[in-house]
């Protein structure tokens, strides 16, 4: 396929040969992701703001990403919500990590970050007191294809 800028996968910081992928609707990091097309997604402007981001599935048209009312992250389909769009835009924020990578903050619940627990993807409060291990788990890489 040829390279796209709007066309990413985000491996993991603390993981790096494990990528964000889609599993019956849940998020999770995995290495050796198959199909492929399960860890690639399309950047496009957030939904709810358009100077943050929405990650749309590749092979699921229509299906974003979005923090749930657990604060799981899934993939869900697109229903125009204003809630939705919330929930579906993140802001692309400096790693907690290390600051050449990227954090997603929640747009709908600015606490809240993207972070892995046990390879499933989660919303969880961060700040600068947090763990340098929960920090890890919140950072990612991007990658274009």
């Amino acid at each position: 396929m040829k390279w796209r800028p709007d066309l990413r996968a985000f491996a993991s910081y603390n993981f790096p040969t494990y990528f964000i992928r889609h599993s019956n609707y849940t998020l999770r990091v995995d290495p050796n992701v198959s199909p492929a097309l399960d860890s690639q997604f399309r950047v496009v402007p957030g939904l709810a703001n358009a100077s943050s981001v929405s990650l749309e599935s590749i092979n699921f048209p229509g299906y974003f990403i979005r923090k749930n009312a657990s604060n799981g992250i899934v993939l869900a389909q697109f229903d125009g919500t204003t809630t939705f769009n919330q929930d579906a835009t993140f802001n692309l924020v400096a790693g907690w990590a290390d600051s050449s990578k990227v954090s997603f903050q929640s747009y709908s619940a600015p606490t809240y970050y993207i972070r892995h627990y046990n390879y499933v993807l989660r919303a969880e409060v961060i700040n600068a007191s947090s763990t340098a291990t929960v920090k890890s788990d919140a950072t990612f890489t991007r990658t274009n294809y």
